[in-house]
């Protein structure tokens, strides 16, 4: 009688086979193998059903804020002049940290992986990994009375040289600014994108690499010929996990930023992000205005939202065309 062989089409379970004889005996699959798959397919479902559910309430008690009548939201103008505000300074300060995050992150987990010795390398991505237990509270509270007050030279310089683009227009004397908040989300999401970047770039082939050193190249060149076109996609996924989270960060933002309107200069007073309008009001909201937050995270789930689907299609698009296949 022939052995039993794994079959594809059932999830990697035992296939039905028979014997020479044409008996056709049949062997069931292993409990092992059906206790798993069944958790597997419930864990995914579970996980779509609470998405859904979240979205289904915030749709729910948000519904009173989108139908309700101008004047009666906050600001008198209707409720998306009062969200688009605050939807501006989210994405501005996810995007400046993200720009100043990633080029450090991407330098770290490469030093890390391919310059520092073992010893040396496991130690820094140890204490780099240490940043994402800081509660967020204490980052707010650094960049409040630490970091702030010591950026108000460098907004001072950039409003002195390039005060005449509309983002250094005017400096705070305080350093509660936008800038000083883009800087604290880039400390806090540095972890996420390095950790991801460092993984995915000791993944390459060693044949790829050694490939490239036996052609001539030096260490940047196999680095870049070799290990950044196959980490792309991994650290493009990292670096959207870093943007997921600087967009949902709540306190550190409302620590730091002293609320105001939105403009475009970042290091001046004002702006508001949607995650700390949130924090500082839903305590003591009631009615209508609680209806208004809660709308307004209902359109920071369909941002976030978005920023996945994006980046799982752009992760598939470079994957198709990376050294990985």
């Amino acid at each position: 009688m022939s052995t039993p062989e794994p079959d594809p089409d059932r999830g990697g379970g035992v296939a039905t086979t028979e014997s020479p004889t044409g008996g056709g005996a049949k062997v069931k699959r292993r409990a092992g193998d059906v206790v798993f798959s069944g958790t597997s397919l419930f864990s995914g479902v579970l996980i779509l059903l609470i998405l859904a559910l979240v979205a289904i309430f915030l749709v729910w008690q948000g519904m009173p804020a989108l139908t309700a009548p101008a004047e009666e939201i906050s600001g008198g103008d209707g409720f998306w002049s009062y969200v688009w505000p605050m939807l501006l300074g989210t994405v501005v300060s996810s995007v400046v940290a993200l720009v100043l995050a990633t080029p450090v992150a991407v330098g770290i987990a490469l030093f890390v992986s391919h310059y520092a010795p073992p010893r040396i390398g496991r130690t820094i991505g140890f204490v780099i990994d240490l940043l994402a237990a800081v509660p967020s509270v204490v980052f707010g509270m650094w960049g409040l009375f630490v970091f702030a007050p010591r950026l108000v030279p460098l907004l001072d310089w950039l409003e002195a040289n390039l005060g005449f683009l509309p983002f250094f227009a005017d400096s705070s004397a305080t350093g509660r600014t936008l800038m000083t908040a883009s800087v604290v989300l880039a400390v806090m999401i540095l972890p996420i994108i390095t950790s991801v970047s460092r993984e995915v770039f000791l993944q390459t082939p060693r044949l790829h690499e050694e490939a490239a050193l036996a052609l001539g190249a030096t260490q940047w060149e196999m680095i870049r010929t070799a290990v950044l076109p196959f980490g792309g996609p991994g650290v493009i996924g990292g670096v959207m996990l870093g943007l997921g989270r600087a967009l949902g960060e709540t306190m550190a933002v409302a620590i730091i930023l002293s609320p105001g309107g939105f403009t475009w200069n970042i290091i001046g007073t004002g702006n508001n992000t949607i995650p700390a309008e949130i924090a500082l009001n839903f305590p003591e909201a009631a009615g209508l205005r609680l209806s208004e937050l809660i709308a307004a995270g209902l359109v920071l789930f369909l941002l976030t939202l978005a920023v996945n689907l994006v980046a799982r299609w752009i992760v598939e698009r470079r994957a198709e065309f990376s050294g990985a296949n």
